[in-house]
């Protein structure tokens, strides 16, 4: 006999086993979920990460590292190039102003200046952070550069309690 002579669909349309239908059938009683626990329960569901009672390994490993990701400050870089193209002499370049000319700014974003590109147009440029390159192109320029402080604390709302 070799193996293609089997009918494949034999092992497909087998019947399932009926658990708790007698102690004759072999798994009946207490249907194959042992005696008594957690598993034997109807509607139980373990955790992931579960181990039998144990505590669990997450729990066991020590918490170690410093996260830096709650005080890292992360900046929007814009280039001096996009400012030569988009805005005109002597023109106000400020969050509201960026957003219009569609630079994608989402509220409570931090702007950084950074010097790729020429820049041959007096800007008044209002941001949150400046390279040393970008600097020297606004004043050679004779644009002004002034630096929005940066606010660390969150706002709370305050109640009446």
């Amino acid at each position: 006999m070799n193996i293609i002579d089997v009918f494949h669909a034999v092992k497909a349309h087998r019947r399932r086993h009926r658990v708790g239908r007698g102690a004759g059938s072999g798994s009946g009683k207490t249907a194959g979920r042992g005696q008594k626990g957690l598993g034997s329960r109807t509607g139980a569901n373990r955790l992931r990460g579960f181990i039998g009672g144990q505590t669990q390994l997450k729990e066991r490993l020590p918490k170690i590292g410093f996260n830096n990701a709650v005080h890292a400050v992360i900046y929007r870089p814009l280039n001096l190039a996009f400012l030569e193209e988009n805005f005109a002499d002597g023109d106000l370049v400020d969050f509201t102003s960026l957003r219009e000319k569609g630079f994608g700014l989402r509220r409570g974003d931090l702007v950084k200046l950074l010097g790729r590109g020429e820049l041959g147009k007096k800007l008044i440029v209002k941001v949150n952070g400046v390279s040393a390159a970008a600097r020297e192109k606004i004043e050679k320029a004779g644009g002004i550069l002034e630096i929005q402080p940066i606010s660390r604390k969150a706002d709370k709302v305050k109640s009446d309690v």
